[in-house]
């Protein structure tokens, strides 16, 4: 089984606006800004080994305020950009739906599809829904500092998607190793 980082997609790995202290996700491909230095981070996840997928969450499809065609272009730039092995989507405008972070139904889907150990995985992001979900998938779960945090469990809180690249990578050549007492 493989270990994989899951990548919170607004806000890691593409720009958002701000607005009345709440991040407003990008509707239109004209909007859709990939931030230019996390391709060499992706990269050194992708190089050590890491299945690299990212995993939103973007119920304005469901509402009708972003035409799923939309999305798919921006997730076409998306992976044209950077080396991302896979993209699960939550559509889902219902918070009970089991892909509706903070559950983990996109976690335990790509479990399923790529063969992987959860609890060897990693989660970035700045959002405390994300967290929420690595907790009960049983990744580890590795936050950049936001207002969207919340005060909720994470395992490790950082200041830069960077500093969050470079703590996966050392927790990833490391991993802790128990051994039973005889």
């Amino acid at each position: 089984m493989r270990a994989a980082v899951f990548l919170e997609r607004d806000g890691i790995l593409n720009a958002i606006e701000v607005q009345r202290g709440q991040p407003v996700v990008p509707l239109r491909l004209e909007q859709f800004k990939i931030i230019e230095s996390v391709r060499p981070l992706v990269q050194a996840l992708k190089d050590a080994g890491l299945v690299v997928l990212v995993a939103t969450h973007q119920p304005a499809v469901s509402r009708g305020d972003l035409p799923r065609n939309e999305l798919d272009l921006m997730h076409r730039v998306l992976r044209h950009k950077l080396p991302v092995d896979d993209i699960l989507l939550c559509a889902s405008d219902d918070s009970s739906h089991p892909c509706y972070k903070p559950h983990p139904g996109l976690f335990l889907e790509a479990a399923f599809k790529w063969t992987l150990d959860l609890d060897r995985s990693f989660v970035i992001s700045d959002k405390w829904q994300d967290a929420k979900a690595a907790q009960v998938a049983g990744c580890t779960s590795v936050m950049v500092n936001s207002p969207w945090v919340g005060d909720d469990h994470h395992d490790f809180l950082v200041d830069t998607v960077e500093t969050a690249v470079k703590k996966v990578l050392l927790l990833h050549a490391a991993p802790v190793s128990y051994t039973a007492m005889a």
